[in-house]
């Protein structure tokens, strides 16, 4: 397919390769009138100039600058029959991808949340009620539909769904190894707070007698042979307000992750001290390298603290090469409007990373408890439709799970059901 265009410009490019290369197709790129007006096979002006032989689009401006504007006007729009954002008065589906592909809204938020994120409750698909689909991908079909149903015959014949069972690893045990100062404070909390229950538990865990009630690693480790996409993320912080794993320098603790490591990917948790802080940053991924032997190149940030561009710039910085946070701690979905792993776009530089890929996640479970207020069932519906989704219009199904929920610990008592179900539904 060729696209003629007036002007030739890194946000086009970066679009029409995530539309076409990415999906497996290929396609030209001219500015020249002459050589477009011959050319004989399919064809598409995306220009204001009119040619006699071939479909046009009217491009929105979007693609065609070379900074960040923080007042592109935007609605809710509609192209040949598909729900579209309008983009400054222009129903512009190429525009719309690269809008919500490189998450153009998330470098001016107006709201953050306590932890500094950009919210699903802020995006423009939740508020157009797109969130849970891959609009980006409906476009991608509605597109070729139009312009090229040879394409689109192409592109549906070549959709696959890969599953990536994931899991952060912020808790190793809620007991076990937690030894010396650690152990006597939580004790003492317990005996302030009268809590019998959580008293005896520790001493019968520590003593031997009792499984740690946040072990699901024989679980894991299942998911891991079964799953060969399987990844791992291990926190490695030092302990803070929201940093409370095992000390890292602990032998056991060390061993324990390497012994994951050998069999699969475990990559990075970045502490969420670390997130402020680039010496942290770089002990940690120091630490992650020393116990598994491995130069990092995956991870997932802690709570999910994405800030665009800073959190991938620094990662990039550090030698990493593919990012797992892409997705909402307030709602399921596609928060980039795909399951599909794409390269990420810093609209500040007006540049693109090729080596460094961005893998969306679809659900995490804290998200369906303890955000939505979703039961068991109402969660095994959601994860049944975020399934169809992806095996509809093709991508990675990523979900998150815990240790410690994966094991029913506390409140999670009966969600095994959820994961079971998402692992039978992927098979």
């Amino acid at each position: 397919m060729l696209l003629y265009v007036d002007e030739i410009s890194v946000r086009l490019v970066y679009t029409l390769d995530f539309i076409f290369r990415e999906h497996g197709l290929e396609y030209q790129l001219t500015n020249d009138k002459l050589f477009f007006s011959s050319y004989e096979g399919i064809k598409l002006a995306y220009s204001e100039f009119e040619f006699e032989n071939a479909s046009a689009l009217i491009p929105a401006g979007l693609l065609f600058e070379e900074y960040f504007r923080v007042n592109v006007r935007i609605e809710k729009g509609s192209w040949n029959g598909t729900e579209c954002l309008r983009i400054d008065a222009i129903d512009d589906p190429l525009a719309a991808i690269f809008y919500v592909l490189s998450r153009y809204e998330e470098y001016h938020p107006r709201f953050l949340d306590d932890h500094g994120r950009f919210t699903a409750s802020e995006s423009v698909q939740r508020k157009f009620g797109w969130l849970h689909l891959q609009i980006v991908e409906r476009w991608i079909e509605a597109f070729f539909m139009i312009y090229a149903p040879g394409y689109s015959e192409r592109l549906i014949a070549d959709r696959q769904l890969i599953p990536i069972p994931s899991f952060d690893i912020d808790n190793t045990y809620a007991y076990k190894w937690k030894e010396g100062w650690r152990s006597w404070l939580s004790t003492a909390k317990d005996l302030l707070y009268n809590n019998k229950n959580r008293l005896k538990e520790r001493g019968v865990v520590q003593n031997g007698e009792q499984n740690d009630p946040f072990d699901s690693f024989d679980e894991i480790r299942s998911v891991q042979q079964n799953f060969p996409e399987t990844r791992i993320f291990w926190h490695l912080g030092d302990f803070g307000k929201y940093d409370a794993n095992i000390s890292w320098q602990d032998p056991r603790h060390q061993a324990f992750i390497r012994e994951f490591a050998q069999f699969g990917s475990v990559g990075l948790h970045p502490s969420y001290a670390s997130n402020y802080s680039d010496d942290k940053l770089l002990n940690e991924v120091n630490r992650i390298q020393m116990i598994t032997g491995k130069v990092g190149k995956e991870s997932r940030q802690h709570f999910l603290k994405l800030n665009l561009p800073k959190t991938y710039l620094r990662m990039i910085e550090q030698g990493f090469e593919r990012d797992f946070t892409m997705g909402y701690a307030d709602d399921y979905g596609f928060r980039a409007g795909t399951a599909h792993e794409h390269c990420f776009f810093d609209l500040l530089t007006n540049k693109v990373y090729p080596e460094y890929r961005v893998v969306p996640f679809c659900y995490m479970e804290g998200t369906l408890l303890e955000y939505k207020g979703l039961t068991i069932d109402e969660s095994c519906q959601a994860v049944d439709k975020l399934v169809e989704e992806v095996k509809r219009y093709g991508g990675v199904f990523c979900f998150i799970w815990h240790n410690e929920t994966l094991a029913e610990a506390g409140k999670w008592k009966g969600w095994k059901k959820v994961f079971d179900f998402t692992l039978e539904r992927l098979k």
